[in-house]
């Protein structure tokens, strides 16, 4: 069995039930970093083979891996 390094992930739920789909996600494997219940989301990581464990999730409507955008210093030159 291959271990995977942790990724992280946004997670969106069903505002409804959303202490039960964090719940659930942390069962999953999912380290939680941030929640927003009012939008639905939380933010974690995750081992990237346990992804779709926290998936089939009943409460999680989607999984999104967070991209990491680096941006050049602002003294550069324009590309």
């Amino acid at each position: 069995m291959s271990r995977s390094g942790p990724v992280g992930v946004i997670v969106s739920v069903d505002p409804d039930r959303f202490a039960q789909a964090v719940e659930a996600a942390r069962r999953a494997g999912l380290t939680v970093t941030s929640e927003q219940p009012v939008l639905g989301t939380l933010s974690g990581t995750i081992a990237e083979d346990r992804i779709p464990a926290l998936e089939a999730i009943d409460s999680v409507e989607s999984v999104d891996r967070e991209r990491i955008i680096r941006l050049p210093p602002p003294d550069s030159p324009i590309q």
